[in-house]
């Protein structure tokens, strides 16, 4: 099991949730944050700390937002594993299911 950022951190990634993982488990994409499934130990540090509430437990994701399951396992189909997503910073790519949304206005 592992948790999921959901919809709600599409065209926002606040990152505050980055700074709170212990693993570094947490990507970022060019438009949303993402979870590496093999790399998350579970602690649940990151789903306090969201401002916009889009950070589940695997099992707990609203059915909504259910396909950000797959979503968050697909955006590491070619990155794989690779240990850390502070390294790595910010990637310019996305999840196939996050390219298809479209772009949300953020109010600041």
């Amino acid at each position: 099991m592992t948790y999921v950022i959901a919809l709600p951190c599409v065209d926002v990634k606040d990152r505050s949730c980055v700074g709170e993982c212990p693993v570094d488990c947490i990507y970022e994409g060019r438009r949303a944050l993402y979870i590496q499934p093999d790399e998350c130990v579970d602690c649940g540090a990151c789903e306090p700390v969201c401002p916009v509430e889009a950070i589940y437990f695997e099992d707990d994701v609203p059915a909504e937002w259910g396909d950000h399951r797959g979503s968050n396992a697909d955006f590491f189909d070619a990155l794989g594993s690779p240990g850390g997503g502070t390294p790595l910073g910010a990637l310019d790519t996305d999840s196939p299911l996050v390219r298809s949304l479209p772009q949300k206005v953020v109010q600041s």
